[in-house]
């Protein structure tokens, strides 16, 4: 009965354009949101960095909205993902990594500040 067995932890890096209000960037991230949730993924974290400069120009845009799901899904479910992302003219680019249980780990402990620390430096 446990279905759980079956999910694999993702991260999705999704750019929107920047074009968007900030009503339709919400519309466009709870698009994302409900279609992982009700294909029986779980959302794990969520990251809005807000408006940031692209390292290259995407469609002659310098930024983006940058949104980061972290989540569990059913490996089949990542091609349905990625199929929608293709098909919103709102996404500029998007990024889905498979984490492993390392990569699950180190995103547990930089959300909890482990790595943001300043390391003083004796002089």
């Amino acid at each position: 009965k446990n279905r759980d067995m079956s999910l694999k932890n993702y991260e999705s890096v999704i750019i929107f354009t920047p074009v968007l209000s900030e009503d339709m960037l919400k519309d466009a991230i709870g698009k994302f949101r409900e279609l992982i949730t009700e294909q029986g993924g779980k959302i794990i974290h969520e990251e809005n960095w807000g408006l940031t400069k692209l390292a290259y120009p995407i469609q002659k845009k310098t930024t983006g909205f940058y949104h980061i799901f972290e989540f569990q899904a059913d490996p089949e479910f990542i091609k349905t993902l990625e199929i929608n992302y293709k098909r919103d003219e709102r996404i500029m680019r998007f990024l889905t990594l498979a984490l492993d249980k390392h990569g699950v780990i180190y995103n547990q402990r930089k959300r909890n500040g482990e790595f943001n620390q300043k390391k003083e430096v004796a002089s």
